[in-house]
């Protein structure tokens, strides 16, 4: 019995050493497979994949040396980013490792047509800003023009203004309504325009009516377009609501009326060379047949001075005067104006009556002022300002216009003294609105 238990023992014992034995052995194999080789350890059959004679490892080559053990996990799912780089030719490519920081680089742009599209991209955005930056410089040019404009007729109608005019000094109830009839009034867009005739005031009244909505075309539906217009209807006076008829609408709150709306309205007016009006008002008057003008005052241009350019008898009518080649002259035209007779029978005329006498600027303040020399870009300016750049374009300007550099051969027959009393006689236009004394015909 007791050999037999020491056999058994022995046996356990070998037993249990066996197992440990193995154990030992395989945990030292396991610990191989678990730490895989780093891709700079490659054996030479590893390096060069293609090639049926791999190189032999020199003998004198350092031992590879393990990375430290990695969680297998984290190798399958966020394996760090290689570029391969070509290692020489013919060698194929080698796995290099990126620098600390760019192990997300920017993507690379190959192709030509995207590269152009990026630049493309920038020199738009450049020429963009170019043209903001332009348009915001423009913007700011036209504001300070306005208020210089406002600031010289400001200065010369205070006391401080050496120039004397008629009416400078009088108050907005001194003036009679007869001399408000130039003021048409848009309750729906809050705006009051001084018009002037020979200074885009067409196109200006033909603008009015469509904001109004004061005419209906045949379709039944108000003018939407100011071109559209009918030409016979827009010299209308029943078209326009003027201050001039307020008395008829509102009786003795009509003065209350008018002060409330120059206080809260827009009020623009446009304005020109004087001479160059004069001298426009003269064409469309006088150089072809009107029968109402020639009636009023050419006939009588041509009885008070007609006598001097050798007329003898003046025709009834303007088309027997065009027939018979008798027309009034520039000269004459001149000397009417400078008469003081013209005055003494009746006002002005409004095309050649001064723009001080039609919008009297010295009573009422306005907001903006252009003119017609500038006048394409003054009334997009003008538009803008009322919030209507996107609902009304204003009409194309006429390309028969008056040139200044026309003055003159206009003047050329007009007698040196007489062009002096007449610039006398406008002086305030020019002075009020920043024209330039026209010293070549004054001095000639």
């Amino acid at each position: 019995m007791g050999t037999s238990r020491c056999f058994r023992l022995a046996f356990l014992l070998g037993s249990v050493l066996m197992v440990l034995l193995i154990i030992l052995y395989w945990d030292d194999m396991g610990a191989l497979n678990l730490y895989p080789h780093d891709p700079h350890d490659l054996y030479p059959h590893d390096l060069y994949p293609h090639d049926p004679h791999p190189h032999p490892t020199s003998p004198s080559s350092p031992t590879p040396t393990k990375p430290p053990p990695r969680d297998t996990e984290e190798q399958a799912t966020h394996k760090p980013p290689r570029t391969t780089e070509p290692d020489w030719p013919g060698e194929g490519t080698r796995a290099t490792p990126k620098p600390p920081g760019e192990e997300h680089p920017l993507p690379q742009v190959t192709d030509s047509s995207e590269l152009e599209g990026r630049w493309r991209g920038e020199e738009g955005k450049r020429e963009e800003e170019s043209v903001r930056q332009a348009e915001e410089e423009k913007r700011e040019e036209e504001g300070r023009r306005q208020e210089e404009r406002r600031r010289r007729i400001s200065h010369m109608c205070s006391g401080n203004g050496t120039l004397e005019f008629p009416g400078k000094f009088r108050t907005f109830d001194q003036i009679p309504n007869r001399e408000l009839n130039h003021l048409i009034v848009d309750d729906r867009h809050e705006i009051i325009y001084c018009y002037v005739p020979k200074v885009a005031c067409t196109n200006w009244k033909r603008v009015m009516v469509v904001l109004s909505e004061g005419l209906l075309a045949p379709d039944g539906q108000p003018y939407r377009d100011p071109q559209a217009l009918p030409p016979d209807l827009i010299h209308n006076s029943s078209l326009h609501l003027t201050f001039s008829k307020f008395w008829r609408r509102y009786g003795r709150l009509s003065r209350h009326l008018m002060r409330v709306k120059l206080q809260s309205y827009t009020k623009f007016l446009f304005v020109r060379d004087p001479f160059v009006r004069l001298i426009s008002a003269f064409r469309n008057k006088f150089q072809q047949p009107n029968e109402d003008f020639y009636r009023q005052f050419g006939s009588v241009m041509l009885r008070r001075y007609g006598n001097e350019s050798g007329t003898s008898r003046v025709p009834e009518s303007a088309a027997e005067a065009f027939e018979a080649g008798i027309q009034p002259s520039f000269s004459e035209f001149v000397r009417y104006l400078l008469d003081p007779q013209t005055e003494q029978e009746q006002p002005f005329n409004e095309h050649w009556r001064q723009v001080y006498r039609l919008c009297h600027p010295c009573q009422i303040h306005y907001d903006f002022i252009g003119t017609l020399e500038n006048l394409e870009d003054d009334s997009d300016q003008l538009l803008r300002i009322l919030g209507l750049e996107d609902q009304i374009k204003f009409p194309p300007s006429n390309r028969n216009r008056t040139a200044a550099s026309w003055e003159r051969d206009w003047f050329a027959e007009v007698p040196a003294e007489l062009r002096r009393k007449l610039y006398s006689l406008y002086e305030p236009d020019f002075e009020l609105f920043g024209y330039p004394k026209p010293e070549s015909l004054l001095h000639p």
